[in-house]
């Protein structure tokens, strides 16, 4: 299985901790810091996701919520600077999940967050990685390996969705324009009464959404390329509909060699 799961640097793991943990602190003080605001919520508006209820997770008050997130934030900036990496990554994962769980208990559930908490979830497992570490380790290639599957189910999964609930015709519908006239910006207006450039956009989304699962297999620069093809989707997403997919797109870096940014050492001269 080596052809799957390859031994990677572990200084991309190290890099890798940095951005998703950076992405945890501002996921929870402003992406999806409505979990706050649950604690003062009527009981009856609350809807646990089997998850809280098989784990007999309470419905969260104003001083419980308050020491959770006090709680993640803490233990991401530890294991983001490497210090006990297994012990602050699962008490950073674990907070999470209850933060989620409790913030998709009121309402929808969404989709953005699958590959953040499976990093969260897979990341402590690798131990200790150093920025300068160059050396390849298995336990670094599994885990890298995994992040990259959940993104990538995030993608393809999504297209299997479209084709479950609207068909193979999704593409070809006014779904964009009808988003658009929902929660668009201005920079939507003028796409709106553009409907053959939306069919055009809708078909290339979801051909790439299909597509996905080859990224598992590119390398070099089709694979950087692909990268940044799902990086400008959602870049192009959020300037049209308001719409982010930070924690998503945080784990696209797994695909990356960041150990390149670990700077070099220099060899001292010998006379």
């Amino acid at each position: 299985m080596v052809w799957f799961f390859p031994r990677i640097a572990m200084a991309r793991v190290a890099w890798l901790r940095v951005f998703v943990y950076a992405v945890v602190i501002l996921d929870v003080l402003v992406f999806t810091a409505f979990p706050i605001g649950h604690g003062g919520v009527p009981h009856d508006l609350y809807q646990p996701l089997p998850f809280r209820e098989i784990l007999y997770l309470p419905q969260p008050s104003p001083t419980y919520v308050q020491v959770l997130r006090i709680v993640i934030i803490a233990s991401a900036l530890v294991a983001m600077s490497g210090r006990a990496p297994r012990l602050a990554g699962f008490v950073c994962a674990a907070g999470m999940l209850d933060w989620l769980s409790n913030a998709f208990s009121y309402s929808k559930i969404n989709h953005d967050h699958f590959a953040l908490i499976v990093a969260l979830c897979v990341l402590p497992l690798v131990g200790h990685a150093l920025f300068g570490d160059k050396s390849k380790s298995e336990e670094a290639g599994w885990a890298l390996r995994v992040i990259q599957v959940a993104v990538i189910s995030t993608y393809f999964l999504a297209a299997v969705a479209k084709v479950l609930d609207a068909g193979w015709g999704w593409a070809s519908s006014a779904v964009l324009v009808w988003a658009m006239s929902r929660r668009g910006t201005f920079l939507s207006d003028w796409l709106v009464g553009v409907p053959w450039l939306t069919y055009v956009m809708q078909w290339v989304v979801f051909i790439a959404e299909l597509l996905s699962p080859v990224m598992l297999w590119l390398r070099g620069r089709v694979l950087y390329l692909s990268v940044a093809f799902w990086i400008g989707f959602h870049a192009v997403t959020y300037l049209l509909l308001s719409i982010h997919f930070v924690p998503t797109a945080v784990c696209l870096l797994a695909f990356l060699p960041l150990e390149r940014l670990s700077r070099r050492r220099k060899v001292p001269r010998t006379s």
